[in-house]
């Protein structure tokens, strides 16, 4: 199986430079995605091979976390001034960051295997359902990995099928953001038609992609795109009805105890919709919980929660003792830590806990905020993230924020009680308008409007003269 997987990604084990030289090498001993897959095991060893990517440390086992998180409003870098992580903390970042080099790196050695294999299995003899489940999954990686390219860098290379040869565009131009959203909302529909409902999936394939899934990226990717300037005029209303397909599925819910969506032990449960599966060695295992972990308890105490953040909970938030602690044992510490990933069965840097990509929470959250967008003075607005406060020991939110920024307000508040050290912060106050306005009003911070995109990393730019920088780097 080993000798399979090998090439199951051709040129995906980079972009550029790693294609060009891996085309040099003669394949002697090992088998080539052409004659790879021969049957239905093959294609599903092939999908494998595809997820296995997402678990590398300067992927979803680490790197997503830091480019997502840091460049927000609630974490601070602890004992660092310079380096890619107080770059990436203080809006200093350039083309030579190294996680924003990774990032770039990895979802294209994602989109590379998911392209070979999207190219090879249409012709495999197998049942044509199965097939597209296969299929599905693989194109939901797809465009989950181009949706994180297009949110991060703007305009980026679109490649929809595998390098073959040298006579093969290897140094590809950026492409317009505009075709990339369309190329993303394409292959998520195909996954919502193709996938497996969530409750027909074999408990042995949890992580396996479902319609639901599909269908909770699609409502992300149209409200996102609502936000730029590519939006469409349906973006907000076709976001609305994603949510409405993932709520109205009845396959969702809210665990009734918030620690409990984060345990190991309840690990891919009801209100988890898609998430990055790790495990404890020999399997892969994610370093989140050591990253945050004072060293008093065995961690690298590598990040703190901003004073207002803590602050900013109420007291009968029960997400804020979940979220955040200043306890190390016995000792009371200067500063919180995030506390949110916890395993008790931790080995080293590795975890059981799963990356969640998102939740059923993120979608009730998302339907409030595609309803604002609609129509500010639609009080069902409220349903959603009412649903979301209440389990956390909340009030419902009076309805009397009428007025489409009055309620983004709360929206910028309430995602991140809810939904920090997930991934979404910094996209979040993109996206609701709010990123410079936070870094102002808390941080006295002016950023300029080129740092709403990573820099297209410098190594990428010298092996490819086709590749232009963005504006300000």
């Amino acid at each position: 199986m080993k000798k399979k997987l090998l090439l199951l990604g051709i040129c995906s084990l980079g972009f550029f430079s790693s294609c060009e030289s891996f085309l040099e090498e003669k394949p002697y001993d090992f088998l080539t995605a052409s004659n790879f897959y021969q049957n239905e095991g093959d294609a599903i060893a092939g999908l494998n091979g595809v997820f296995s990517l997402m678990q590398a440390q300067t992927y979803y086992g680490r790197t997503v976390w830091l480019v997502t998180e840091l460049p927000g409003d609630y974490m601070a870098v602890v004992g660092a001034t310079t380096g890619d992580r107080a770059e990436l903390s203080r809006f200093t970042y350039t083309a030579n960051n190294g996680e924003i080099g990774n990032w770039w790196v990895n979802n294209y050695r994602l989109i590379g295997r998911a392209n070979d294999l999207i190219d090879k299995v249409p012709a495999v003899s197998m049942n044509e359902a199965s097939k597209n489940n296969i299929l599905g999954n693989a194109r939901f990686l797809r465009a989950l990995a181009y949706f994180e390219l297009v949110r991060s860098y703007g305009d980026v290379p679109l490649i929809t099928s595998p390098i073959k040869g040298p006579n093969d565009d290897l140094r590809p131009a950026r492409t317009p953001k505009a075709a990339v959203y369309e190329q993303i909302i394409e292959d998520l529909q195909f996954a919502e038609a193709n996938c497996l409902k969530e409750n027909q999936i074999p408990a042995g394939n949890k992580g396996r992609v479902s319609s639901g899934a599909a269908a909770s990226l699609l409502a992300k990717v149209y409200l996102t795109r609502a936000s730029s300037s590519d939006a469409k005029g349906t973006d907000n209303q076709d976001a609305l009805a994603a949510c409405n397909r993932v709520i109205n599925s009845g396959l969702y819910s809210l665990m009734p105890t918030y620690g409990d969506v984060f345990l190991p032990d309840r690990e891919n449960n009801a209100e988890h919709i898609f998430s990055v599966q790790f495990d404890l060695p020999p399997n892969v295992g994610n370093i989140i919980v050591r990253q945050n972990l004072p060293a008093a308890l065995g961690g690298f105490a590598s990040f703190t929660a901003e004073d207002w953040f803590v602050k900013s909970y109420a007291a009968t938030d029960v997400r804020k003792d979940w979220n955040l602690s200043n306890k190390a044992n016995t000792t009371t510490l200067p500063q919180y830590y995030f506390n949110k990933f916890r395993d008790d069965k931790r080995i080293g840097n590795d975890s059981r806990v799963n990356w969640l990509v998102t939740r059923y929470a993120d979608v009730l959250l998302m339907q409030s905020e595609a309803l604002n967008n609609l129509n500010a003075a639609d009080v069902t607005k409220y349903q959603g993230i009412n649903r979301v406060r209440q389990r956390a020991g909340l009030a419902a939110l009076p309805t009397t924020a009428t007025t489409k920024d009055a309620f983004v307000d709360l929206l910028v508040l309430e995602r991140a009680w809810e939904l920090c050290d997930e991934g979404h912060r910094r996209y979040d106050l993109i996206r609701l308008n709010r990123l410079k306005q936070v870094e102002k009003t808390i941080f006295n911070r002016d950023i300029s409007d080129n740092y709403l995109l990573f820099p297209i990393p410098q190594t990428e730019i010298a092996l490819n003269p086709n590749l232009t920088q963005n504006p300000g780097f």
